[in-house]
């Protein structure tokens, strides 16, 4: 029979996580583990210091749409192993 404590903890707690994968346009790619509830922002800035960019100079994009900082990976119905794109923001749009 399982103790009190075996019953209050969660089924899998390995769900609490989530291991994401950020992919730019060379093929590079920076592996996060963040959890479920943690806004993409988090991510987004770590990232850029890793890389060294300017948050302003790159877009974060997730099955095509834009991603915001204040979404978390819960809100985007990511999975485990999922990527995200990075792309250079353009500026302008004339020549």
């Amino acid at each position: 029979m399982p103790s009190d404590n075996e019953q209050n903890q969660k089924p899998d707690t390995s769900s609490e996580y989530i291991n994401l994968k950020v992919v730019d346009g060379n093929s590079n790619e920076v592996f996060f583990k963040i959890k479920r509830l943690t806004q993409l922002r988090k991510l987004m800035d770590a990232y850029c210091q890793r890389q060294g960019k300017d948050e302003k100079t790159v877009r974060f994009l997730y099955d095509g749409v834009r991603l915001k900082p204040d979404s978390t990976p819960e809100e985007m119905e990511m999975d485990d192993g999922d990527s995200i794109d990075v792309m250079v923001a353009q500026i302008g749009g004339t020549y």
